[in-house]
């Protein structure tokens, strides 16, 4: 079943990690974006500011709410936003920002960010799917900072629950109480002596968008390993990047903090020294034996299904660069050092390889 005891174990310590506020497990990140947006009960078509590199059910959720999404670029060489790029995208029909904390870096300026909008009367919905934990650099977790947030705990980030799973995070009860609706069929579980089988007394059409016991069981286990996860996966990144510091001259790391709560490791590659294609090095590396993709393509405003349904055709060009220079390394917190020493000795490997002969141009 769902909303049992597990549930409210998981719940309370999640609640409990972030210092305060309201919690609800749902059945996928996706799902908790949805519901977060519906809970927001923005005017209908109205714009939605949002980060250019995320996942396709950020952008989705925002369409299916009835909402038109407008893309904000990154700073440069970066993969996040930060505040002079989102106030240069705010219009007269803007109602919310969805702030994707991406890779597992918080977003610079954050506190900044949510004081002009709020000033706006701009709602922000914090996506905190790829960086579990992580800390903004004047203090402070991810998530706590908007109106509200959304956690995506499927396998692979640092807090998962499973397969599939995410989270609805608010300190606003009402706010609260109104995602606890819309993601269970307009149920008001609030309410004194309310009935759970008697739809007459349900608040509005909502889907059902919860998760069970066993998952939530199984994120109780994983958000009590949160602290050891994130410190693991820093301790590889930072053996990775002191190795390409010392052996590399063709690739450069992304760099991290020790707020961060990594998801990915983005790699900058100099194209003008290799006499291959980033990607194509990202792919021989790849055989290598390193785990990675090598050409990150969630760029929002690259699809062409996404098109018909933007604000407009802004190309986000500080984002574009940043992936284009760059591939991500999967991570893991079981790697080690041997596993850094293996990725650095590869990297070694093919720039020798492949880097242009006497450090000449790349036709």
């Amino acid at each position: 079943g769902y909303q049992g005891h597990f549930e409210k174990l998981y719940t309370d310590a999640f609640v409990n990690i972030h210092g305060g506020g309201y919690a609800d497990a749902v059945s996928t990140g996706t799902s908790a974006i949805f519901v977060a947006l519906a809970a927001l009960n923005l005017p209908k078509g109205s714009e939605v500011l949002v980060s250019p590199i995320t996942d396709p059910g950020t952008l989705s959720a925002i369409i299916l709410n009835g909402l038109v999404p407008k893309l904000v670029d990154s700073r440069p060489g970066s993969y996040n936003v930060d505040i002079e790029q989102v106030l240069s995208r705010v219009g007269p029909d803007v109602s919310c920002l969805v702030l994707v904390h991406s890779i597992g870096q918080a977003v610079g300026n954050i506190a900044a960010i949510v004081s002009e909008l709020h000033n706006r009367g701009i709602r922000v919905l914090e996506d905190c799917s790829q960086s579990h934990g992580a800390r903004a650099k004047r203090g402070g977790l991810i998530g706590t900072f908007g109106d509200i947030a959304a956690f995506s705990t499927m396998y692979r980030k640092a807090h998962i629950s499973g397969g599939a799973g995410g989270i609805v995070y608010s300190r606003d009860l009402t706010l609260f109480r109104n995602a606890l609706a819309h993601a269970d069929r307009g149920k008001p579980r609030w309410i004194d002596g309310f009935d759970d089988r008697n739809p007459d007394g349900f608040l509005f059409p909502a889907l059902n968008h919860h998760t069970d016991e066993i998952s939530c069981g199984i994120g109780l286990a994983s958000l009590s390993r949160l602290p050891t996860t994130i410190s693991s996966r820093l301790a590889f990144i930072a053996e990775v990047t002191a190795g390409i510091a010392e052996h590399c001259g063709i690739v450069r790391p992304y760099g991290y903090s020790p707020g961060d709560s990594p998801f990915v490791m983005p790699v900058f590659v100099d194209e003008t020294q290799l006499v291959v294609s980033k990607t194509e090095f990202a792919r021989i590396l790849r055989a290598e034996g390193v785990d990675l993709n090598p050409h990150y393509a969630y760029l929002a405003a690259d699809w062409s299904w996404l098109r018909p349904y933007l604000a407009d055709d802004f190309s986000t060009p500080n984002a574009r660069t940043a992936r284009d220079l760059s591939f991500v390394l999967y991570l893991n917190e079981n790697y080690g050092d041997q596993e850094a020493a293996d990725v650095v000795n590869a990297l070694v490997k093919l720039e020798r390889v492949l880097g242009v002969p006497n450090g000449g141009r790349r036709e």
